[in-house]
């Protein structure tokens, strides 16, 4: 591992342990063990690194979505399996980290907000779509508002103002939401779909 990749591995478990705000650029170097000048060398600002973090974390998103939507056995295992993703994902997630993001670093929130409106909706929208052709989910709804709901509620979840961190745990409001969603727009077949897998999962 290269000392780049050594800073981006070091911020990014500080970020992800404590947030953005609180973590410093003298946090990281001495996480390192490192000269504040070393990091300056390969980074400009924090802001640098954040963006950095941002994009390469969103790239990974990217590919790990598209891997589900290809090895899933149908809409809602897809879904199911993005559950499970994203509980993992967001359970050692810092529940300011977002809010932080859009809060102190607009480019890299910019980054996010085009990912979320491009790729997580398309993924939505995908997975809709194939429901409905699987008999899995209505056929009475609109592909594309459904679709922007569902985009909103991830952002919804880690939004300070609804959600506080001292009350809610990010990852079970996502949960929770998701869930919600999936019993909203599966059909009758659909429902009993994910009777059969939870009780699969809690047999485990």
């Amino acid at each position: 591992m290269d000392t780049q990749e050594r800073i981006e591995l070091a911020a990014h478990e500080l970020f992800y342990r404590f947030g953005i705000k609180s973590v410093t650029m003298d946090d990281i170097a001495k996480h390192l063990g490192m000269s504040k000048k070393t990091i300056y060398s390969f980074f400009e600002d924090k802001d640098q690194i954040v963006c950095t973090l941002c994009n390469k974390d969103l790239h990974s998103r990217e590919c790990k979505f598209e891997e589900i939507a290809r090895d899933s056995k149908n809409a809602i295992d897809e879904i199911l399996m993005l559950m499970k993703f994203m509980g993992d994902m967001f359970s050692g997630m810092n529940p300011n980290l977002f809010y932080d993001m859009q809060k102190y670093h607009p480019r890299a929130w910019k980054s996010f907000k085009n990912f979320k409106e491009d790729k997580i909706l398309k993924m939505v929208v995908n997975n809709l779509k194939k429901g409905v052709e699987q008999g899995l989910y209505r056929k009475d709804m609109d592909h594309n508002i459904i679709g922007k709901l569902r985009v909103e509620e991830v952002e919804m979840a880690f939004n300070p103002h609804i959600f506080p961190a001292d009350k809610f745990k990010p990852v079970q409001v996502q949960m929770q939401l998701l869930d919600h969603f999936m019993h909203g727009i599966a059909t009758i077949k659909g429902h009993r779909m994910i009777n059969k897998y939870k009780h699969l999962i809690e047999e485990v």
